[in-house]
């Protein structure tokens, strides 16, 4: 094993048991497990952040399965790749030989044509289809194709994950076991990491290898502050593998929350020059649109999702014109975050009481016998009513006097609470 391979690479695990993470996948009685366990898996696509081990999953079940292994990446792979690698999985089907599986990372950036390549051998059972995805496949992935797989979702790695994947690094790998690592506390290590655990070896290895070089010793003391220092001094290292995406994105979707159009322009024109798939950008638009302009102006979502339908249409390079009018147009609007923080809110108060009951009157009642115990009893239609409104109680009765959604203090929310508190007498003082 070399030095020069990465310490990912070397501690790449080779079985189920020694996998961190994805419990709900891979743990005891878990769906993946069993499929693997039983010998018959299907076709299926693995979707998560960078760095949770979707192409280390794909090994493994390969190997303990004994399947013949063929791995493509979408970035730099065509439909002539594609039917080379079908043409060689059927050369090596025997009689009880399990089926190769083809492994196809970032499987959202082939096209249709591309994908379309891989259907009739995926229906015929000629390949095992394990397809690899940062993005939702239900808009990446074409539906004949997306028909034909399950989708498993993987979660980002939990702060126990990260610290048993050092703790094992550092007793186990070849190289790191020769130091004598003391690490006083996670809190940098795992903050750069961000959950990805092909970044934590990566910092984990540089922050070892450059303390060692500078103190020249073997024993080293890390600390929140050390390992800070040195990724800030290496910063071209930690970056090597052109994992920025996430940062750049972050940074454009935080300039754009900010009301910076000069910092969203310089993000989105680094997005446009590093080659980022266009609809990705405005996926995110149409995201923000909702989650962070909302009600301050609604016709910041209208704008993001014409955005996202002219970037399909019109295609690469004019896009960027398109992206970059709507990425000034978010960046400039007014801002706020009422319907993101209703819904959470929302959402947060039924995990809290449950199935409350509907309440009666407005129960729907399509039979007689519901009529006759009460469903749809006193109900009022608005419509009967001086303005097209009646003061009636709409949720549970015992979250009747509950005030979810709360206007933000912008023109057009401040409308809206006026015209609320003008309706709900009482109810909107908070």
């Amino acid at each position: 094993m070399s030095k020069n391979q990465p310490l990912a690479d070397r501690m790449r695990p080779k079985t189920l048991d020694e996998y961190i993470g994805q419990k709900h996948l891979v743990g005891e009685n878990a769906i993946l497990r069993k499929a693997v366990e039983s010998g018959n898996i299907p076709s299926f696509i693995l979707w998560g952040p960078p760095g949770v081990g979707k192409t280390t999953l794909a090994k493994i079940i390969a190997n303990q399965q004994n399947r013949p292994f063929f791995t493509l990446s979408a970035v730099h792979s065509g439909v002539k790749d594609v039917r080379e690698t079908i043409e060689k999985s059927k050369k090596q089907q025997f009689f009880d030989s399990p089926n190769p599986i083809l492994f196809i990372d970032e499987i959202h950036r082939f096209n249709k044509s591309q994908q379309d390549s891989l259907l009739s051998a995926v229906e015929q059972g000629i390949i095992i289809l394990i397809g690899a995805t940062t993005e939702n496949p239900s808009f990446e992935v074409i539906s004949p194709l997306l028909s034909r797989c399950q989708v498993y979702v993987l979660k980002s790695l939990e702060k126990d994950d990260l610290i048993e994947l050092i703790h094992r690094a550092l007793k186990n790998d070849t190289y790191l076991k020769e130091y004598d690592v003391t690490i006083e506390d996670y809190e940098a290590i795992l903050r750069f990491s961000g959950g990805d655990a092909r970044k934590l070896y990566n910092i984990l290895e540089l922050v070892v290898q450059t303390e060692s070089s500078k103190t020249g010793s073997k024993t080293i003391s890390l600390s929140s502050d050390k390992v800070v220092e040195i990724l800030q001094q290496n910063i071209a290292l930690y970056d090597k593998n052109g994992e920025q995406h996430y940062d750049i994105i972050s940074a454009f979707i935080k300039s754009v929350r900010g009301s910076d159009p000069n910092a969203a322009v310089y993000w989105l024109a680094r997005m446009v020059e590093g080659g980022e798939d266009p609809k990705f950008i405005a996926r995110r638009l149409v995201i923000l649109a909702a989650e962070d302009i909302g009600l301050a102006n609604p016709n910041a979502l209208l704008m993001a999702t014409n955005c996202f339908n002219a970037v399909n249409l019109i295609g690469w390079p004019e896009s960027r014109i398109i992206l970059s009018e709507a990425t000034i147009y978010l960046a400039t609007s007014p801002k706020s975050n009422s319907a993101y923080q209703a819904i959470n809110d929302a959402q947060q108060m039924v995990r809290q009481t449950g199935d409350l009951p509907v309440p009666l009157h407005i129960r729907n009642a399509p039979t007689k016998l519901m009529k006759d115990i009460g469903y749809g009893k006193d109900y009022k239609y608005a419509h009967s009513y001086e303005g097209n409104f009646v003061q009636d109680n709409f949720l549970p009765d015992s979250i009747a006097d509950k005030v979810i959604y709360k206007p933000q203090s912008n023109s057009k929310e401040l409308e809206i609470l006026k015209r609320l508190q003008n309706l709900w007498k009482g109810k909107y003082k908070y």
